[in-house]
């Protein structure tokens, strides 16, 4: 309960051992999310998605200082690709946090996606549970960036922001990816570049050809320079002009529900693979099973049916 009451107070030390643990899928950590879970609920996700070289951290760099002149408290999870060795995140926190390491208003963490796709990681929300716990008012979360704008961001997000530049190729990438059904807001970043004002206008074109009820929200185009700043202002007000959207319509509260339900099945699944990591990978149960298998005594997908029926009924012996 130490550890709890010291995240509880904002101690970024506590919280980033729990986060540790929480990575490392240590048995206590599951604990001590129990403790914290009744403490959240009240911090703001903010997703920002996009191509690699579109300026994202740039971007994310300038929001948290707009948010901190407004005197929030922000946290930050940048979710960065898995070292193929260590299974850590590559640039790691440690790059991040030498902007902000004397201000006690902002935590970052990067963790690594370690095998996961859609530019998140397996325990994304529980790094934003306990950031919310931590009492910050806004939570970013960054995706990887793999080659193309992921959108299970917007999955656990309240306000989805998709990065573009001109002259990456974005435009097409986002007719493919549908992103304009799953964007709130589209930002053409390094607007200083020729053919953003283009970029922006094909988007607005795009936007405009859908039609929207009175009760459904139509995403903004903006134009922002990360690197000076210049639009970012505009880009936070346009966030607290969804976040009042979503509380009118009660989509702030369809959002929380959303993000509870994936926390259900994370943690179902989660359990699961224990489960069999523990009772049955260290038992000749589960290698009959693969040679049976392999063997075509029986299929993968009755295989299946039968752990789950083991595992609703008595214990593996």
């Amino acid at each position: 309960m130490k550890l709890v009451n010291k995240i509880l107070r904002g101690d970024v030390g506590a919280a980033s051992r729990l986060m540790k643990d929480i990575e490392d899928e240590a048995p206590d950590a599951t604990d001590e999310l129990k403790k914290l879970y009744p403490h959240t609920g009240k911090a703001y996700v903010v997703g920002v998605t996009g191509a690699p070289g579109v300026g994202k951290s740039t971007l994310i760099d300038t929001l948290i200082k707009v948010f901190c002149q407004g005197a929030m408290k922000v946290g930050v999870i940048a979710i960065d690709p898995s070292s193929p060795f260590t299974g850590g995140a590559i640039l790691g926190d440690r790059i991040r946090m030498k902007y902000f390491s004397k201000d006690q208003s902002v935590f970052i963490r990067s963790i690594a996606t370690r095998g996961w796709t859609g530019g998140l990681s397996k325990h994304t929300l529980s790094m934003i549970h306990v950031m919310d716990a931590m009492g910050k008012d806004i939570v970013l979360v960054e995706t990887v960036g793999s080659g193309q704008v992921e959108i299970d961001i917007t999955k656990i997000a309240d306000t989805s922001i998709v990065a573009l530049c001109p002259g990456g190729g974005d435009e097409i990438q986002t007719m493919k990816g549908g992103i304009l059904e799953a964007a709130d807001i589209l930002v053409v970043n390094k607007a200083d570049r020729e053919g953003a004002d283009d970029l922006k206008l094909k988007l607005e074109i795009m936007i405009n050809r859908r039609i929207y009820s009175p009760d459904q929200w139509k995403p903004g185009v903006f134009l922002t320079q990360a690197s000076n700043g210049a639009g970012v202002a505009e880009l936070m007000e346009e966030i607290f002009r969804h976040k009042d959207f979503l509380i009118t319509s009660g989509g702030l509260r369809a959002n929380r529900e959303k993000r509870a339900r994936i926390g259900l099945h994370e943690a179902i699944r989660s359990y699961v693979e224990n489960y069999i990591s523990e009772k049955i990978a260290n038992n000749t149960y589960l290698d009959n099973l693969i040679s049976d298998i392999a063997e075509r005594k029986t299929d993968p997908y009755s295989a299946v049916s039968e752990i789950t029926d083991k595992l609703i009924g008595t214990t593996i012996k």
